[in-house]
């Protein structure tokens, strides 16, 4: 019994090596469904923004794309940018990986029209309306540009995830655009909700949750996720002038905007971190009550990424909140080993 998770862990990495070295061609239900941000926006500038396929699959206008090719673009970017819930998605039946894949795409692609510096604040803010109009245009049954909306339309219908969750999100991409500062957590609370409470939501329908008293717990567990992200980013972030630590936390703990610019790494930024990092286990804690709504395929995915994103924020404390020097990282090996856990223990 001892060997099981390993053996797990074994034929997880040769499947990854088959879907990483698949043809763009190879049919849906091959291509594994990574996921980087599904409940969490990745905050950090050094996302790798530049592979997904912006440019290429806007037409000059709506065409026809069949939700064949949707499926196939959807699960092509998943595979290509996904990261830290990659592992995760391993212990998903086909189906829900597949479907797990168009989401994650269409998050994704919402993440880079908001994050990508290169373009004007106005032009990203002009995409993200074009993007909401597709979006909406999309639900209505007429023809669209992107790849991503025939299959996301698909899934959201299948597993009854409401458009506006879909919107939220766009919403809150667009709420970066514009410098923003949040004088208290329930300011960035209601900011976690919409890049990632929703997208929490939005997953337990995926796994065939509708139990209304799951949503409070797939909130919590989005906000975990956002606030680990926030905390592992905190530098990355204020390089490109943004803050999402509450002010009143700033100010409790003497940490200033420009000693986070400076990455000034002292006692009062430790204390701030510790402070932060105990917030965030009291949301792990809270989203540890949706285990009881999930079926097991959604129980496995859900202890998967817990412990990926849980293993995150025992990083950055085992580093002493150091997270200024290198980026906080989990091996392969590690999250092979977590999602095996989760084979074996859901």
């Amino acid at each position: 019994m001892f060997f099981a998770p390993l053996s797990i862990a074994v034929r997880g990495a040769e499947y990854h090596d088959r879907v990483r070295n698949a043809d763009p061609a190879t049919s849906v239900q091959e291509c594994a469904a990574p996921i980087a941000a599904c409940f969490g926006r990745c905050a950090s500038a050094s996302c790798d923004r530049k592979n997904v396929e912006m440019v290429e699959t806007r037409s000059a206008g709506p065409v026809k794309i069949s939700p064949a090719d949707s499926y196939r673009y959807c699960c092509r970017l998943a595979k290509r940018t996904g990261r830290n819930f990659y592992y995760s998605f391993l212990t998903l039946p086909r189906s829900m990986r597949r479907d797990m894949s168009v989401l994650y795409a269409f998050m994704r692609v919402t993440d880079d029209y908001g994050d990508d510096t290169e373009i004007p604040v106005a032009e990203r803010r002009g995409l993200l309306a074009t993007w909401r109009a597709e979006l909406h245009a999309a639900f209505d049954g007429e023809p669209v540009r992107h790849e991503v909306f025939p299959a996301l339309v698909e899934v959201a219908e299948r597993h009854q995830i409401p458009r506006d969750f879909l919107v939220e999100v766009i919403d809150g991409v667009e709420s970066d655009l514009d410098p923003q500062e949040f004088e208290t957590f329930s300011d960035l609370e209601r900011y976690c909700y919409r890049v990632a409470g929703v997208v929490g939501r939005s997953c337990i329908r995926i796994w065939g949750c509708h139990d209304p008293r799951a949503d409070s717990a797939a909130v919590d567990c989005g906000v975990a996720f956002q606030v680990t992200n926030i905390l592992r980013d905190i530098g990355e972030d204020a390089d490109i002038g943004r803050c999402y630590v509450p002010l009143e936390d700033l100010q409790r703990f003497g940490v200033t905007r420009e000693a986070l610019r400076s990455h000034r790494y002292d006692g009062p930024f430790r204390e701030l971190m510790q402070f932060e990092c105990r917030r965030a286990w009291d949301y792990y804690q809270r989203a540890r009550l949706l285990r009881q709504y999930l079926s097991k395929p959604g129980r496995r995915v859900f202890r998967a990424m817990l412990g990926i994103y849980g293993s995150l924020l025992a990083e950055i404390e085992r580093r002493r909140f150091e997270v200024f020097s290198s980026r906080v990282r989990l091996s392969r090996t590690r999250k092979l080993w977590i999602a095996a856990g989760a084979l074996i223990r859901a």
